[in-house]
């Protein structure tokens, strides 16, 4: 049996679904158990609306999740992962998806169906930053003995740590850009 493609929204209805997800993130991001109705209130919606879009609860926050996930996929693509210089290449990435983890911090936070749109998403991410650190690694970046699977995690905890950590001072996605991938290829270690 061959499935039928989803039709595309129109204009109206994307913009419906938009600012839903959109909703959605702020209200479960300072309440994980809001309602629909909360939602759609935040939404400037009516709660059929969400409904005729979202079947319930749990399609809302796993349209949330693959919506989130896919920003954070343009994220990357738009720092030129496979044809800008690596360095150039993780400053761009690391701002980039400092700016979508930071408005997408409870889609974000969800734990993805290993089946899911978002799991797959996500997983593409990480082959991808490998990839990046492989270009940084053959550019004498990174330590050529140097595991890039552990490197990636170091980099993700580092990009969490920066969005999560307390420190409000510097909020600027390039700074902490430049502040995580500086601490990423040199430590704390004093410099030459």
């Amino acid at each position: 049996m061959v499935e039928k493609a989803a039709a595309p929204l129109r204009a109206d209805a994307e913009r419906s679904v938009r600012a839903i997800l959109e909703a959605a993130e702020r209200v479960l991001a300072v309440d994980p158990g809001a309602s629909m109705e909360q939602i759609a209130v935040a939404a400037g919606v009516a709660r059929t609306t969400i409904h005729r879009r979202f079947a319930n609860r749990q399609a809302l926050i796993e349209a949330l999740a693959t919506s989130a996930a896919r920003q954070l996929a343009q994220a990357v693509d738009d720092g030129r992962p496979d044809t800008a210089p690596p360095l150039v290449a993780m400053h761009r990435i690391t701002a980039n998806v400092l700016q979508v983890k930071g408005a997408w911090t409870f889609a974000l936070s969800q734990g993805d169906d290993p089946d899911s749109e978002a799991a797959a998403l996500q997983l593409d991410i990480a082959r991808r930053c490998v990839a990046v650190l492989a270009r940084a690694q053959a550019d004498g970046l990174i330590d050529e003995k140097a595991d890039l699977d552990w490197v990636r995690r170091v980099y993700y905890a580092l990009i969490g740590e920066s969005l999560h950590g307390g420190d409000d001072s510097d909020t600027d996605p390039d700074t902490l850009a430049a502040r995580i991938i500086d601490t990423l290829l040199h430590g704390a270690g004093p410099r030459a």
